[in-house]
């Protein structure tokens, strides 16, 4: 009766604000107005939980006790919170002015791309040192345009897939997810120096030294702010070499005297040839699938014979104050040296206080497989408590599964300093801050393709550097209205997407 009468006194309220002019003294869009009305319709949703989960309780008790363990899985709200929640101007704030059909078809047939579906060869030696460095730092933006945010909010319901939301521009970051997942190799000395490991125990410890510091650089800076949604067929190339010397001092734990000798037996199919004095990490990304959007991604270093394969389903939900992103999928790094695939999946992302500050949380529980050695690992990624406890926080052990020993547990902040402790007794402190970072090598703009992630999206990065919001979000909105276009094309010609570097299997 209670959920009831608050459910009547939210739709008086919400009916209230909405009939309010759109301009003068009080207006439909005031901020202080958008807030109340974002906040009591999360407040009506989180208490349609709580009244769920009373229910679930007060029938388990009437049948008998739940069993230990059980746990009660989230549902959709139970109380119709029904239509009056879609606001009827949803698709007119600022951010995201409706253009006439005329100006959005000559705009996608502006640029003719022809996308070619045959693998190109990338010549890594075409590219350049990268010098982009845009920082994500400005926030006036999203002060500005509170309302939009506000607007947006009010229109999402708890749970709601955010995949075919259209997001206002200027929370956009000034790169494609596919160049934020080559980040993740910014520490490639890591990356290669897995191999130096001369036993499995070795090698599975290495790979998770590596994967733990890949995340900072990957979500670099604390304002969270959103990447480009690549287009399908988008591709993104880049590479970085590596001193051999800088390798072999700085790599693994207590491996590193062995990568000294093991540098002898390299590249025997380069004898003849002067062998240069680095080794080169090729990476290559691509949207192979808008809905779902699906990303592949590789990365190879040829004279160290390893490789990562890896498919990523970005999955966004809205979470009342914050955004939850799902990875679904999988990685393999194949160490063929050694005949060796390690399998790990990876954490979920939040973005928290999007009414305020947004800030990046990661969190979940991530495994790393090695079914040829009986080695695994298991990596918790905690989220912060609504009451205390730190943030960022990170803890993990590798076992080996025959016998069940945990040979090395971690334990720390994968932004921060993340603290080693080995079966002989050994700690080993790692500053994430302090880590050098190498910059990958992306060919001019000139030389890329126009499926390339930063060709592709080069007017709208510039718009964003120039700080012209309305600039940006026109060329965004002609990019998606293009792949749109195509997709369409496709459904009625029944022609199936023939992805360029990966097959699916």
């Amino acid at each position: 009766q209670m959920m009831s009468q608050a459910e009547g006194q939210q739709k008086d309220l919400i009916r209230s604000i909405e009939c309010l002019p759109v301009s003068g003294h009080l207006t439909s869009l005031d901020q202080d107005l958008l807030m109340l009305k974002a906040t009591s319709m999360a407040t009506m949703n989180c208490l349609n939980d709580c009244f769920h989960i009373l229910q679930l309780q007060h029938a388990s008790q009437q049948k008998g006790s739940l069993p230990a363990g059980t746990t009660i899985n989230w549902l959709e709200p139970k109380i119709s919170l029904a239509n009056h929640f879609k606001n009827g101007a949803a698709q007119n704030f600022p951010a995201e002015i409706n253009k006439p059909a005329s100006v959005r078809e000559e705009q996608s047939v502006a640029e003719p791309c022809q996308l070619t579906r045959e693998p190109e060869e990338i010549n890594s030696d075409e590219e350049l040192e990268d010098i982009c460095d845009d920082k994500e730092d400005d926030l006036g933006a999203v002060e500005e345009q509170r309302s939009v945010i506000l607007h947006l909010l009010s229109q999402l319901k708890l749970g709601m897939d955010l995949t075919r939301v259209v997001l206002p521009t200027f929370i956009l970051e000034k790169r494609s997810l596919l160049e934020m997942y080559a980040d993740f190799m910014s520490h490639p000395d890591l990356f290669i120096a897995i191999t130096n490991g001369t036993t499995p125990e070795e090698r599975m410890i290495h790979f998770v030294e590596y994967y733990l510091t890949s995340f900072h650089e990957g979500r670099k800076g604390a304002i969270a702010k959103k990447p480009y949604n690549p287009i399908i067929g988008e591709t993104f190339h880049c590479s970085w070499r590596m001193p051999k010397g800088d390798v072999a001092t700085d790599a693994g734990s207590s491996s590193s005297a062995h990568s000294t000798s093991e540098q002898v037996t390299l590249s025997k199919d380069l004898e003849g040839q002067k062998e240069p004095d680095y080794y080169t990490v090729k990476f290559v990304a691509e949207q192979v699938s808008h809905h779902p959007p699906v990303s592949g991604f590789y990365a190879e270093c040829v004279e160290r014979k390893m490789c990562v394969n890896a498919h990523v389903w970005t999955k966004s939900k809205f979470l009342g104050m914050s955004i939850g992103v799902t990875m679904v999928g999988e990685g393999v790094l194949s160490l063929l040296e050694h005949g060796e695939e390690y399998t790990f999946s990876l954490p979920c992302a939040y973005a928290r206080s999007i009414l305020t500050v947004p800030w990046v949380e990661l969190g979940g529980k991530v495994n790393i497989n090695c079914v040829k050695t009986g080695y695994s690992a298991s990596i918790n990624f905690h989220t912060k408590p609504f009451y205390g406890g730190k943030l960022h926080r990170v803890t993990g052990e590798v076992k080996q599964n025959t016998t069940n020993t945990v040979v090395c547990r971690v334990q720390g902040e994968w932004n921060s300093v993340l603290e080693f402790t080995y079966s002989n007794g050994e700690t080993k402190y790692v500053d994430l801050t302090k880590l050098s970072v190498t910059r990958k090598r992306v060919r001019p703009l000139e030389k890329q393709g126009p499926f390339e992630s930063r060709r592709l999206w080069q007017h709208v990065t510039e718009s964003l550097r120039d700080g012209d919001i309305d600039k940006a979000t026109e060329h965004k909105r002609a990019l998606e209205e293009r792949q749109r276009n195509e997709e369409r094309l496709r459904a009625e010609t029944e022609t199936p997407w023939c992805t360029k570097y990966f097959l699916k299997e």
